[in-house]
């Protein structure tokens, strides 16, 4: 059993070291993700914008 809480330990303060190395690597990915998607979500309005304003201006012909 004192090998195994010993062990526990370990990988805990491994992995609590390694959040901290990788945080910076996590918010840089997050950013991207949230850059894409809101170009996406734009692309996506703007081209909704458009083909209502064609449609507009369709009805009034």
């Amino acid at each position: 059993m004192p090998g195994f809480l010993a062990f526990s330990v370990a990988i805990i303060g491994r992995s609590a070291a390694f959040s901290e190395q990788v945080r910076p690597v996590i918010g840089l990915i997050a950013a991207v993700l949230a850059a894409v998607l809101a170009g996406s979500a734009s692309w996506h309005l703007t081209d909704r914008l458009v083909a209502w304003r064609r449609r507009a201006d369709q009805d009034e012909l």
